[in-house]
């Protein structure tokens, strides 16, 4: 079961690739002009070394392709035209803020002639940062580090974000007007909402500054005097809806959260299980959520059914202790304490992405995995999974028992996916 459960996510994974997803999507080259090719996010090398081969391959002028290319460290590609740098995720780093200056340098230099092609992933946030007035990169790196703190989900930490960049909610498409743009993405937000990948750099922004006042009032954030001060100033408000700059805009969705749950659902069909789809856009607390999902995973085992509990999405982690972890490792540790060593129940969690929360390097687990034998192999090791729990440290759990997902970057991001399988006892 704990090789189907893998097999489950690895199919998942494999839907969201670019190499499966991009390729169709890719426009035609200007006749005339430059292509001008910015991409950022833990997708970003896979997709700029597909685009390049797209368009070089084809005959178009390598002195005519032109862009910057960022990912996460440890995400990088090899290109062949582009460069291709790494930068800090998820707190940004110098690289984040000079790639942001890049793009927006090439965007700005972009005529009519020109098409700005635009390839965004999740990480994308972290990866293009632009401070705006008076705010530092350290400032911003403080910000970004409390939001992660205080457990907001991501949707409100990007209405946050937007109002103290020049990159993002929109800014970047203002940049390349009157210029064509294109925007591919691969979304890795609840509801694949454009707004939110990447905090939405090339699209116009809904969200309102009284919305970004009230998220940090809600959670009780000290921020850096120039923040409050860009919050306090009306003039820090994002472009909105009918903004003349995304006039020669498109914007389009190419992989979805959906569409690897579909994938894991193939999968578990093919292995014999019944599928119980919670759908792909999960949110709240990952403890939370585990409980929940142990409930419904003992209730059908006792029903006697061979089934398959899949669902995608993103939980968030409060801080409260000062362990390692991440959302997919919290949820399989207070997972496997709800479930209480019930026999034939084997869970999965991981992010799509191969890194789930740690230390912020490309070295960090995807998930865990559980089975009825977690506790009493923890118990034999002297692990207290309560006290784990408590203390927010669910690496320090699964490593010693072998049990953390490693996947290892997969360049690639669509959140999170959770495979339950239950077989009936005899």
């Amino acid at each position: 079961m704990r090789t189907e459960a893998r097999t489950i996510f690895d199919a998942a994974v494999a839907r969201a690739h670019p190499a499966g997803c991009l390729p169709g999507h890719l426009p035609p080259p200007p006749a005339r002009g430059r292509l001008i090719l910015l991409a950022a996010g833990k997708a970003a090398g896979s997709m700029t070394a597909l685009a390049e081969a797209h368009y070089l391959d084809a005959g178009f002028p390598a002195e005519r392709l032109v862009g910057h290319a960022v990912a996460r460290h440890g995400y990088e590609t090899a290109t062949r035209q582009i460069p291709m740098v790494a930068a800090g995720h998820p707190v940004p780093d110098q690289a984040s803020l000079d790639s942001a200056t890049r793009a927006l340098e090439l965007a700005a230099s972009a005529t009519t002639e020109d098409l700005v092609l635009v390839l965004l992933s999740g990480g994308g946030s972290a990866n293009w940062v632009a401070p705006a007035g008076g705010l530092t990169l350290a400032e911003k790196q403080a910000v970004n580090k409390a939001l992660l703190r205080c457990g907001a989900p991501i949707g409100e930490m990007n209405i946050v974000r937007k109002r103290l960049s020049r990159i993002k909610g929109g800014r970047l498409a203002l940049a390349a007007a009157p210029a064509r743009l294109l925007t591919l993405a691969i979304s890795d937000v609840p509801h694949d909402e454009p707004t939110a990948i990447a905090s939405g750099p090339t699209v116009p922004d809904p969200t309102t500054m009284s919305q970004a006042r009230a998220i940090v009032s809600r959670y009780g954030l000290a921020l850096p005097t120039a923040a409050s001060a860009l919050l306090d100033d009306d003039a820090s408000e994002t472009p909105k809806p009918g903004h003349s700059a995304f006039a020669g805009s498109e914007f389009r969705i190419i992989a979805r959260p959906r569409d690897a749950i579909a994938a894991a659902h193939d999968a578990a069909v093919a292995a014999g299980y019944e599928v119980h789809d919670l759908g792909p856009d999960l949110e709240g607390e990952a403890r939370d959520v585990a409980a929940s999902h142990a409930t419904l995973a003992l209730a059908l085992k006792r029903e006697g059914r061979r089934v398959a509990i899949l669902s995608g999405g993103e939980f968030t982690v409060t801080l409260r202790g000062t362990g390692r972890g991440g959302p997919n490792q919290e949820y399989a540790l207070a997972l496997a304490i709800a479930l209480g060593a019930e026999p034939g129940i084997v869970a999965l969690s991981g992010d799509t992405d191969g890194t789930d929360g740690g230390g912020g390097e490309a070295t960090d687990p995807a998930g865990a995995i559980i089975d009825d034998t977690t506790l009493a192999r923890a118990a034999a090791l002297g692990l207290d999974p309560a006290r784990c729990l408590a203390d927010n440290d669910s690496t320090g759990f699964f490593a010693p028992l072998g049990d953390l997902l490693e996947t290892g970057p997969t360049l690639t991001n669509v959140n999170d996916c959770r495979v339950i399988l239950i077989e009936p006892q005899p």
